[in-house]
């Protein structure tokens, strides 16, 4: 009489490496069911048939294929896919595979992105390219008030109209005040967005032209300290050929939204020049 192999539900589960507490998440769904329950003991017992059929599980699984799909092939009494169900895996197969080259891509022009910023010196010649952005203006209180309108006002109305943003996300201000003031800070926020949107009462879309030669600096600290870098800046300017020739943007890296210390806030003051020679 040949051998029959039985084994308990903790034997089997180290045999074939997998746990307990998914074999019985297999045996709740129908998919893996013990070949025998003891009525009196509860005990489940395994035979070469289960270790047969999980291997195939986890074949169909690295495959792509799910718990309830493979039940259904179960049931129709075939544990091979059709053709036609082998064609929908690789069309959606794919499909993910598209979206994770572009998440690649995007994590990488992301992380590019950072080491530029890292590796820039505090002052750098850069060109901006032309882009759309979701802009806001607004009178704010104080240049605190930057971030309280970011993350309350703009932030929700632009989710509101499925605004995209392209990684690893550019986002400046633009003064619109003639002279200095603390208060009444008259501020527009704009955000760059993947393509034109339908205006609300919050938001609006514009096409910004390419600015060919910007003059950049690196600014750390919070905002109300951005007349310092100014006065550094213009005593750079003040020892080249260089003349402003726009307005000026104050572009933010990181802030209030990733960074609780503002002395780690950092900002690149982007002041659009050309050459006076």
């Amino acid at each position: 009489m040949s051998y029959r192999t039985r084994l308990k539900i903790g034997e089997f589960s180290q045999l074939m490496q997998v746990t307990v507490k998914t074999l019985r998440h297999y045996e709740q769904k129908g998919l893996l069911l013990p070949d025998e329950v003891d009525e009196w003991t509860g005990y489940r017992y395994y035979t070469l048939d289960q270790m047969q059929r999980l291997n195939s599980i986890r074949d169909l699984q690295r495959l792509g294929f799910s718990l309830d799909e493979i039940k259904e092939l179960y049931e129709e009494d075939s544990h091979d896919p059709t053709v036609n169900q082998l064609t929908r895996k690789i069309k959606e197969t794919e499909r993910q595979l598209r979206i994770l080259i572009e998440r690649r891509n995007q994590l990488l022009n992301w992380r590019d992105a950072r080491n530029e910023i890292k590796n820039m010196k505090k002052f750098s010649i850069q060109s901006l390219p032309e882009i759309i952005v979701a802009s806001h203006r607004e009178v704010i209180p104080n240049y605190q008030a930057i971030g309280t309108m970011c993350c309350q006002v703009i932030g929700p109305e632009m989710q509101r109209l499925g605004c995209k943003c392209p990684p690893p996300g550019y986002c400046f201000t633009v003064e619109h005040n003639t002279e200095y003031k603390p208060t009444d800070v008259d501020i527009e926020y704009c955000e760059q967005v993947e393509e034109m949107g339908q205006d609300s009462a919050i938001i609006q879309f514009k096409r910004l032209p390419a600015v060919p030669t910007a003059l950049c600096m690196k600014h750390y600290g919070p905002y109300d300290r951005f007349h310092e870098s100014y006065t550094e800046l213009f005593r750079y300017l003040e020892g080249t050929s260089y003349r402003i020739v726009g307005p000026i943007r104050c572009c933010y890296v990181d802030g209030i939204w990733n960074q609780e210390d503002p002395e780690k806030w950092l900002s690149i003051i982007q002041v659009p020049v050309e050459n006076g020679e």
